[in-house]
């Protein structure tokens, strides 16, 4: 990790309350863990619409609907936290990523832009004076017309053509205009996070291809790029830009009102990492076949026909999700690591080993209910918070 961690010479004399939102979550639980090991004497509070699936001892957990501002406003009084980390949100999986019906928007647009809007104005009522929030990688890269090749903060965001991605933009912007000498904000943009527990289901994606036979097939030329992260390694990124906001002197440098891409500065070709999953679990495609993208995407444009006459469930197949398997997209770190000192912890090989370490029965369930509703030839889900 690296960075600067908080001593007692940069902090308050009393120490300091964080709230962080969503973190009964994949990632909100591991912020609070990593905020835990590095500062056991803090007050943290949980606020989330569902409490914690397992007990976070000395953690105080508040229920609340991020869309509901009452609510927000009424449990962020009473917690009167001195930070917030603002990691709620939801993030569309399988085919409904690539839908843009306008239910399926409202929704994300509903917890992911108007919650932060909501969670942000309640923090300015009270005595907090740092924010930071999970926007993603994808308020760029959800731009499925265009390829991004090691992304910087410079990109102009508010392009996006996936649901994601639009609803993520929107509120960073917003956060990062509400910095302020009193009220510092910054937003970190997580490449997709992979980890044990993972709940959005990308390892379990990944390994369903192999019960539907799908392992071989190749989408493109298979030479697309991609860059992932563990999850604790997002988790210190959090740490960091929260120490960061919180001290009298940041070091290196500040991050109040900056965008920060984190990964784990290891961009990989996506067909390496779907091979690294299955070696795993001691699978090797007994063979490759190479579908080029043309008929992959008159194949994609077959099954949204299919869905829409026939009224069946969405097909993971779809013209979006072929351009999200053939594309490059991974960022740059240089940010990362010149404002915050983030050096990732955990390296991919390792990443990889430990996000599979959990049993096959486990990825069965989720299929079962749907967490795992197609294979990741067909596109990868790219999340955060």
């Amino acid at each position: 990790m690296q960075g600067h961690i908080l001593n007692s010479s940069d902090i308050p004399s009393t120490m300091p309350h964080i709230l962080v939102t969503g973190a009964s979550g994949f990632l909100g639980g591991a912020v609070l863990t990593a905020i835990q090991k590095a500062h056991p004497d803090w007050t943290l509070t949980n606020l989330d619409l569902r409490p914690p699936p397992v007990s976070q001892p000395g953690v105080a957990y508040v229920q609340a609907d991020i869309t509901q501002q009452s609510e927000v406003d009424l449990a962020i009084r009473k917690a009167n936290p001195d930070a917030i980390i603002n990691v709620a949100g939801w993030v569309p999986n399988g085919s409904l990523r690539y839908s843009n019906s306008k239910a399926l928007r409202g929704k994300v647009f509903a917890i992911n832009h108007q919650g932060t809007l909501n969670v942000l104005s309640a923090a300015q009522k009270t005595k907090c004076k740092a924010f930071v929030q999970t926007s993603s990688c994808t308020v760029v890269s959800d731009d499925l017309d265009h390829e991004y090749p090691n992304m910087t903060e410079d990109i102009p965001i508010g392009h996006a053509t996936l649901a994601y991605g639009a609803s993520k933009a929107p509120a960073e912007l917003a956060v990062l205009a509400a910095n302020t000498p009193a009220f510092k904000t910054c937003a970190l943009r997580p490449a997709t996070i992979i980890g044990p527990g993972d709940t959005y289901g990308v390892i379990a994606t990944i390994h369903a291809c192999i019960a539907k036979g799908e392992t071989p097939w190749i989408i493109g030329t298979g030479d697309n790029m991609y860059d992932f992260a563990y999850i604790t390694n997002i988790a210190d990124a959090h740490l960091l830009a929260l120490d960061n906001l919180l001290s009298t002197t940041p070091i290196p440098a500040s991050a109040a009102g900056e965008a920060i891409f984190v990964s784990n500065q290891q961009p990989v070709y996506f067909r390496d990492f779907m091979l690294a999953i299955w070696k795993e679990f001691d699978h090797v495609p007994p063979f490759q076949l190479v579908v080029p993208t043309p008929l992959a995407w008159v194949a994609g444009l077959a099954a949204e026909i299919k869905t829409w006459v026939t009224g069946a469930k969405a097909s993971t197949l779809s013209r979006g999700s072929v351009r999200d398997a053939v594309g490059t997209r991974y960022a740059s770190n240089e940010k990362a690591r010149r404002v915050l000192g983030y050096y990732p912890r955990v390296d991919f090989v390792d990443a990889v080993r430990l996000a599979c370490d959990v049993s096959v029965e486990f990825f069965i369930v989720l299929s079962v209910y749907g967490r795992a509703d197609g294979c990741v030839l067909t596109g990868l889900q790219m999340h955060s918070g």
